[in-house]
């Protein structure tokens, strides 16, 4: 029974796991060439099952730490070093209290010009 059958989402790949060491088992003894070519298929099929359960696994942790301060770092964003390293827009907006105050009261003038 190779690939995804109804109780899959209860014991995902065990059916799949014991039907690959049964075939593996056949391979040794010398079994007939048609099962030992199912055996890639059962393989990659446990591999699909493994990764639909990481995805899964990974969208509920995003869930869970959406609102949170710090996020694990395999679940934020890859980037580069260097944007990872640079400022935050929130933090390249800021200006010290004397920017400030220049701003306050030196504020950009508009001319009208004359046609």
């Amino acid at each position: 029974s190779s690939g995804i059958n109804a109780e899959w989402p209860l014991r995902p790949g065990e059916d799949l796991k014991t039907e690959l060491s049964t075939l593996q088992v056949q391979k040794v003894t010398g079994g007939a060439t048609n099962k030992l070519s199912k055996i890639k298929d059962v393989r990659k099929s446990i591999a699909r099952c493994h990764t639909v359960l990481r995805s899964n696994q990974r969208d509920n942790l995003r869930k869970f730490y959406q609102k949170k301060k710090y996020i694990p770092l395999d679940l934020r964003p890859k980037l580069t070093r260097a944007l990872r390293r640079a400022l935050t827009t929130h933090e390249a907006a800021r200006k010290t209290k004397r920017q400030q105050k220049k701003e306050a009261h030196f504020s950009q003038r508009v001319f009208a010009i004359k046609a």
